[in-house]
């Protein structure tokens, strides 16, 4: 029987989703700034209550890029201990096609600007990359990683599969 009084205490990851969107040899990613430096990472963020998987990666994607996106795969789920914030953060990695671009969309606080960088431009960056997971999301999808989407379900009353 659980102690309603120690609930609290229940270890918890972040749990984060994030998109390689490739066109052609480049990849959309973000500049962003994080504890007062830039750093570079895929169009990520946290998962919401009330959300879907999927819908929190098409959303995060639109908020940081300005791009609406269609999720075609799941690429990977990573595990990794942030070196920002000391914490575990347990990635959702999912493949998108670029749909449309709204040049007007208000991105969210702290990032810099959108922008297309083919792999060696993003490995060039070495330690200005946000974490590991943002090199081995798109090494993982260029050596054919794909995971149906279907992989994933939501039994959530109203969380859908989109």
């Amino acid at each position: 029987m659980t102690d309603p009084d120690r609930s609290n205490d229940v270890w918890r990851p972040h749990v984060t989703v994030a998109c390689v969107v490739a066109d052609g040899d480049r990849y959309l990613m973000v500049e962003e700034e994080v504890n007062g430096r830039l750093a570079y990472n895929q169009p990520a963020g946290h998962l919401d209550d009330h959300e879907s998987l999927q819908q929190a990666a098409v959303r995060e994607t639109l908020e940081e890029t300005g791009w609406t996106v269609e999720l075609t795969h799941l690429v990977g789920v990573h595990q990794w201990r942030s070196s920002e914030h000391g914490d575990v953060v347990v990635r959702f990695s999912f493949a998108a096609r670029p749909l449309r671009h709204d040049p007007h969309q208000t991105l969210d606080s702290g990032i810099r600007r959108a922008l297309w960088l083919t792999r060696r431009e993003i490995a060039d960056l070495g330690e200005r990359l946000r974490s590991p997971m943002v090199l081995m999301s798109i090494d993982d999808w260029l050596g054919g990683q794909r995971l149906p989407l279907s992989v994933l379900a939501n039994l959530m009353p109203g969380g859908g599969l989109s």
